[in-house]
């Protein structure tokens, strides 16, 4: 029968078939209500989990950079006993063997040099004759000071350095591990004694790279996934290292030592036993003062 001989619905029927519609529609609404409450909730969970789970991370973080360090540990190879890695011509790297430090050993504190007297850093005598001059730099990663030093004076001790003229001593510290909340400068000197050790090669382009990203003073500093995020493109994996803190017993104990040493600040610059910036140098540009070495030299 087709819908033009299909009967009339009575009025009764077209009011049951308005009410069964009218139903059917608030059956839909109630159920799209309730898939919208349940996803709210769940929305409302997974949101609260990603925070909890972001907290956790930076809490475990934080933990994790700032936990003690022990007194003991091992020393990367190719670090002398007082924390400092050499470079020659080239990339070459002095060649020292492995060892271990522990800060006890650390020799009782000299007496503080006076205002405007050198420090009695160890082992930065004066090369012996005929030999390139020996050059000792105290240096901490975060400190702007030495970024400056270095990028006003590095190119002239690289030259040098190539030359055969001098040998360069980079002695890393974590003097300013309280200039950021998360110990940077210890956590970046761990990263460069580990470069020292498993890829010596590199050292020297490392600390230009960590130099060239230098975060704020102050700041919390480059995470350790940065760290060795620029060692890998240096074809470094320094990444155990970096995750055990490896190393940090070794800043803690060089710091300690050059402490004891009267060493208050950084860069701390010695030229063939000479201090830099202090005394009869406090006012020659280190230009100069490197200069009067080398030629004094011959």
């Amino acid at each position: 029968m087709s819908p033009a001989n299909q009967p009339r619905q009575t009025k009764a029927e077209r009011t049951a078939a308005a009410r069964e519609k009218a139903r059917q529609i608030r059956e839909e609404q109630q159920k799209r209500e309730r898939r919208n409450k349940l996803l709210i909730r769940w929305g409302v969970v997974v949101a609260l989990v990603a925070v909890i789970a972001v907290v956790a991370l930076v809490v475990t973080t934080s933990m994790r950079q700032n936990a003690p360090i022990g007194d003991s540990g091992p020393r990367a190879a190719n670090t002398n006993q007082y924390g400092g890695v050499t470079l020659g011509k080239g990339g070459d790297v002095k060649t020292v063997p492995a060892g271990t430090v522990n800060v006890s050993d650390v020799p009782t504190p000299s007496a503080k040099p006076s205002a405007g007297e050198p420090a009695n850093a160890p082992g930065v005598e004066a090369s012996a004759k005929g030999e390139p001059v020996k050059v000792v730099m105290y240096v901490d990663f975060i400190c702007p000071i030495c970024k400056q030093f270095e990028d006003t004076y590095g190119d002239k001790l690289n030259q040098a350095r190539n030359d055969g003229k001098i040998t360069l001593e980079y002695r890393v510290l974590g003097f300013l591990d309280q200039q950021s909340s998360t110990n940077y400068s210890s956590r970046a000197g761990n990263a460069a004694a580990a470069v020292a050790n498993f890829h010596p090669e590199k050292y020297a382009d490392f600390l230009a790279a960590l130099y060239a990203q230098q975060p704020a003073e102050g700041s919390s500093g480059l995470s350790d996934q940065k760290l060795k995020d620029i060692a890998k493109g240096l074809g470094a994996d320094i990444s155990q290292a970096v995750d055990d803190k490896t190393y940090r017993p070794q800043v803690k104990y060089d710091t300690q030592l050059a402490s004891s040493s009267g060493v208050t600040g950084t860069p701390t610059v010695y030229v063939d036993g000479k201090q830099w910036g202090v005394g009869d140098a406090a006012k020659t540009p280190f230009d100069q003062f490197l200069d009067a070495a080398i030629s004094a030299k011959g």
